[in-house]
């Protein structure tokens, strides 16, 4: 394990600390906007240094960490967490997610078998 204080590309900061699976996944997500360094942002290639703010955006919420050291080479998740500190807004409770409505099976727009069985019932065909 190499922590050092030095620049490092943030797609790669991003997959060495465990933020995104894979380092193609990292840099996909900088070009779409997914990946911002102090509020902007960024390319693959932009370096990260300690105290810089990284803000990721990963399967529908958001991560807020501050870089506390940089590491080139995927490590273990006990010593990732040890290079930034977590400002993220806790996930919603279990409660809120239950209480969002879901369409039942069936209740949305008809197949396209459903739509043909209608059409032979209104005799459209």
């Amino acid at each position: 394990m190499e922590v050092t204080s030095e620049a490092v590309r943030i797609d790669a900061w991003v997959w060495a600390v465990r933020l995104m699976k894979t380092r193609s996944a990292a840099g996909e997500a900088c070009k779409a906007g997914h990946v911002k360094l102090n509020g902007v942002a960024v390319k693959p290639s932009q370096t990260v240094v300690p105290g810089d703010r990284v803000r990721v955006w990963v399967d529908h919420r958001e991560h807020d960490v501050e870089v506390v050291s940089t590491i080139r080479k995927r490590v273990g998740a006990t010593i990732a967490r040890t290079c930034y500190v977590d400002h993220s807004p806790p996930p919603p409770p279990k409660e809120i997610l239950a209480s969002i409505p879901r369409r039942d099976r069936g209740a949305g727009r008809p197949t396209k078998r459903e739509r043909r069985e209608i059409d032979r019932l209104m005799g459209r065909r």
